[in-house]
């Protein structure tokens, strides 16, 4: 199993305000939270209580785009939401997001795992080109960049 894992304290943003914003996306405000960066995300099915929506995100990091889609696994307003990537099926995949509310902020880590567990294991050494050591420092700093935007975004900042 490989993963990559990026922590940032965002001042003067509660974990609701993150998660209400990612539980319920449209394409129009997730463009306005990064312009030409974050292009599409957007629930495709819904489901009660968030758990099981499956939702298409398509968006830059560094030079990479990424369009995928996934189902919501788990989630907790104002804690955490773990997305399974799909394709047909469920892939082995996961973006969880964890927050954690601090009196002036939230600490927001994003942890990507992607690969398989026993015998599976021999074909992380594939997936490790697709997680290079280069795109893990480029979505590090994608989400550095990304959460402050938000806060920014959902306070009525204007975007520099």
């Amino acid at each position: 199993m490989l993963s990559v894992e990026s922590s940032v304290f965002v001042d003067g943003i509660a974990g609701t305000e993150i998660t209400e914003f990612l539980l319920s996306p449209s394409d129009e405000r997730y463009r306005a939270w990064w312009p030409g960066t974050h292009l599409r995300f957007h629930v495709v099915a819904n489901a009660r209580g968030h758990v099981g929506d499956v939702v298409w995100m398509d968006e830059y990091v560094g030079s990479r785009r990424l369009r995928m889609s996934a189902v919501v696994v788990e989630a907790q307003p104002g804690q955490r939401i773990t997305w399974q990537l799909k394709r047909w099926l469920r892939l082995p995949g996961w973006l969880h997001l964890e927050l954690v509310d601090k009196p002036d902020g939230c600490v927001v880590r994003h942890t990507v795992e992607i690969g398989y567990r026993g015998v599976g294991r021999i074909l992380d050494r594939i997936l490790r080109l697709y997680l290079s050591p280069r795109f893990a420092a480029e979505l590090d700093e994608h989400v550095r960049t990304e959460f402050p935007r938000l806060r920014d975004y959902l306070h009525g900042v204007p975007a520099a």
